[in-house]
């Protein structure tokens, strides 16, 4: 039962992935690092290796929202990226 649920919870996080690629409109620079974060918590796990230089501010922002998510598992992480992908789907359409 525990490997039908996380199928299940992989399968809404693809489609969610999907869905995401084709909204009208570009989500805002901290909504994109909030979908950043989340992915990435979600396939890969806890961030790892150093925070990228002070002149990489690109690098470092995605850094520091993936790193906020540390500690957060996988399951829970592909949950609260369809959560805010729906959201995003509601109000940008």
């Amino acid at each position: 039962m525990a490997t039908k649920k996380k199928s299940s919870a992989r399968e809404k996080f693809d489609e969610a992935k999907a869905r995401v690629e084709k909204l009208p409109k570009r989500p805002s620079n901290d909504q994109l690092l909030d979908l950043y974060a989340f992915y990435k918590q979600a396939t890969e796990g806890d961030v790892s290796g150093s925070r990228p230089g002070m002149l990489d501010l690109k690098g470092r922002a995605k850094y520091d929202a993936w790193t906020g998510r540390k500690g957060l598992s996988k399951e829970e992480a592909m949950k609260k990226y369809v959560a805010l992908v729906d959201k995003l789907a509601a109000e940008i359409g």
